[in-house]
């Protein structure tokens, strides 16, 4: 059984069963510290009785600057998902859904309008995970992986923008139904 808690640095440590899987982005020392100093709530992770990281989420609450505010691409105030992964011995477990609740959970109490990740285009399991969980897709963004893991010889990849509305947004204006139509680029994205 697993149990949930926010994220401390010495956790670091401990991600590289997570961190292992190649749709699963890594980042710098600096860029995990910044989201546990900024957005601790948002920062949490899945621990198996021995101690181990099994799964981790990391997301922050922001809008897009104000310079932008009336552009068609601005983003009001919203959480982002920035990495979920679970282990794979962890999978099928309920653990990223537990994790992706509990930052809705924080979402919500930071009054979003509505939480946005990014995700692979050809990552049809995390597709479904999310859709399953009330996500959709709002826009396509064109070759924002600048790599392609099916493909190494492709330019790179496109991401499905998917979003849920939290329960500030009572008209769904910030989620469409056909999203897959609305295509973007890398720099319309903040």
């Amino acid at each position: 059984m697993a149990s949930f808690r926010r994220f401390r640095p010495d956790d670091l440590d401990k991600f590289s069963k997570c961190n292992l899987d190649p749709l699963t982005e890594t980042y710098d020392l600096s860029f995990y510290l910044q989201y546990f100093a900024k957005w601790p709530s948002l920062f949490q992770v899945a621990e198996d009785p021995s101690g181990n990281i099994i799964g981790y989420i990391m997301g922050k609450l922001e809008s897009s600057p104000d310079i932008f505010k009336y552009s068609e691409h601005y983003l009001p105030w919203h959480a982002h998902i920035t990495a979920l992964t679970v282990a794979p011995e962890a999978r099928r477990l309920g653990i990223g859904k537990i994790l992706t609740e509990n930052l809705e959970l924080a979402a919500e109490a930071g009054d979003a309008w509505f939480v946005d990740l990014f995700v692979r285009k050809s990552n049809t399991r995390a597709i479904n995970f999310y859709e399953s969980m009330g996500y959709s897709v709002y826009r396509v963004v064109k070759d924002y992986y600048g790599d392609n893991v099916n493909d190494p010889t492709a330019h790179g990849e496109d991401a499905y923008d998917m979003r849920k509305p939290m329960p500030r947004d009572k008209t769904l204006k910030h989620i469409r139904e056909d999203g897959r139509n609305h295509e973007v680029q890398p720099d319309d994205v903040f």
